[in-house]
């Protein structure tokens, strides 16, 4: 694919970093020089310097067939003007990044899409409703669904209580049912693993896992951990992330959300009618405990600030809080601020870039989940007829080492995929998946 991406910002460049790697034609733009230069240096990737709304520059970066133009510029009317000026100029599918929920009714939406814009991207929003599923799936440090919502991944960090530690996959299959769910990678000191059989859980490792929601139960208890229901919540930051969290949130739940500002809080105490709203410097120990702090459930820092967040986030923990999200956009800082024992990162530009990146591959992938923190992905695919895949065994046909087969859904009944597993046309699948098999992987869906 030829594809153009206007703004050389956090979820520009993140996004350029990922299609990279995809054998794409990619095009960057942006105004300011000092933002291309990372790029021109470190990818092999065309870049432009000049505004996303010259007509000049958008023909003549066009003047070639472009299947997807990305607009991602910090300034929502600049993403808007250039996706449908793109449109018209031949792009054949257009994004527009945009910060005004409103715009997400679905008559607003039909009327972008007819002067030329076929997908509107808000970064925080997405953030914001993965941390809201978390809030649901208190058990995990990351969550989602696939297969219709027959079948889903959880992340866990395994803890010195945790009964499979120093066990192997197969020990584990011998003593449990297993049947329900699969362990489909482990992260282990910066190193994304596939499993084998013989491979033993340690303390610290971040396990991936593809599970049936009757298997829940097993899966949890096999990994130490419980899902509890997050009553009292408090939210660092008046940021659109925390105020979109805490307008759900507030509907079942005792919602308390600090913001040093005093004239955001204010703005924050029209919109947030049942949360409570406090002006105060969140990194102040004396404040949290004032609030509350050794009460709450669940601790949610989204700050503008990486620092702030993860700091704020290790004194809830200090005060027994069961549960903390930070948001860290320094993705230097993710690695780190997991190691500290954080329960949950957020990175909005990973996030929106993953939600983004589905528009680029294949039509058999349905759904892509970037994993923050490791290069891997996990796809949602629909088996075509006769493809490779389909031929044998998982076991038997050679499948690619660094990536694994989760579960899949045949005819609306979920299943967990094994070695004796053969899949069949018209299934839907979930792969977990490392950049080295990429290419390998293709052709078992072809």
């Amino acid at each position: 694919m030829r594809i153009v991406i206007a703004g050389a910002g956090e979820v520009g460049t993140h996004l350029a970093k990922m299609l990279a790697n995809e054998n794409h034609e990619i095009v960057v733009i942006d105004p300011e020089e000092a933002r291309l230069r990372p790029i021109d240096t470190s990818l092999d990737i065309l870049t432009h310097e000049g505004s996303a709304t010259s007509v000049r520059l958008l023909r003549d970066t066009l003047i070639k067939k472009t299947d997807l133009f990305i607009a991602v510029t910090h300034s929502e009317d600049t993403n808007i003007i250039s996706a449908i000026l793109a449109k018209r100029f031949g792009a054949v599918k257009t994004i527009a990044r945009i910060d005004n929920l409103d715009y997400f009714e679905s008559s607003t939406l039909d009327f972008f899409k007819s002067i030329g814009i076929d997908s509107l991207i808000y970064p925080e929003l997405i953030a914001a409703r993965e941390v809201l599923g978390l809030l649901h799936e208190t058990g995990a440090s990351d969550f989602m669904e696939f297969c219709n919502g027959k079948l889903a991944m959880y992340v866990q960090k395994l803890k010195e209580n945790a009964p499979i530690i120093n066990k192997s996959l197969q020990e584990i299959a011998a003593t449990n049912r297993t049947d329900q769910y699969r362990a489909v990678a482990i992260k282990r000191e910066g190193k994304t693993i596939i499993p084998r059989g013989n491979e033993h859980f340690q303390v610290a490792d971040t396990v991936y896992v593809i599970s049936t929601f009757d298997g829940m139960d097993e899966m949890m208890k096999a990994s130490g951990k419980k899902n509890f229901e997050a009553k009292n919540i408090m939210i660092l930051g008046g940021s659109r992330i925390g105020k979109h969290i805490a307008l759900h949130m507030q509907k079942s739940c005792e919602v308390k959300l600090i913001d040093i500002d005093t004239k955001k809080c204010e703005s924050l105490s029209e919109i947030l009618d049942n949360t409570l709203i406090i002006n105060g410097d969140g990194r102040n120990v004396e404040v949290l405990e004032q609030e509350g702090i050794t009460k709450m459930d669940a601790f949610v820092a989204v700050t503008g600030n990486s620092e702030t967040n993860i700091l704020s986030c290790l004194l809830a923990k200090k005060f027994g809080v069961r549960k903390t999200f930070a948001e860290v956009e320094n993705i230097e800082y993710i690695s780190l601020a997991e190691k500290s024992g954080i329960d949950t990162i957020i990175n909005k530009k990973i996030s929106a870039a993953s939600r983004i990146f589905r528009h680029t591959v294949s039509p058999i992938i349905t759904q892509v989940k970037y994993m923050a923190g490791t290069d891997a992905e996990v796809l949602e695919l629909n088996v075509p007829e006769n493809a490779k895949i389909t031929k044998g065994t998982l076991r038997s046909i050679d499948f690619p080492k660094d990536a694994i087969v989760g579960g899949g859904l045949r005819d609306g009944i979920p299943y967990i995929a094994t070695g004796d597993t053969i899949i069949n046309a018209n299934d839907k699948v979930v792969v977990f998946t490392l950049p080295t098999a990429y290419e390998k992987l293709n052709k078992f869906f072809t």
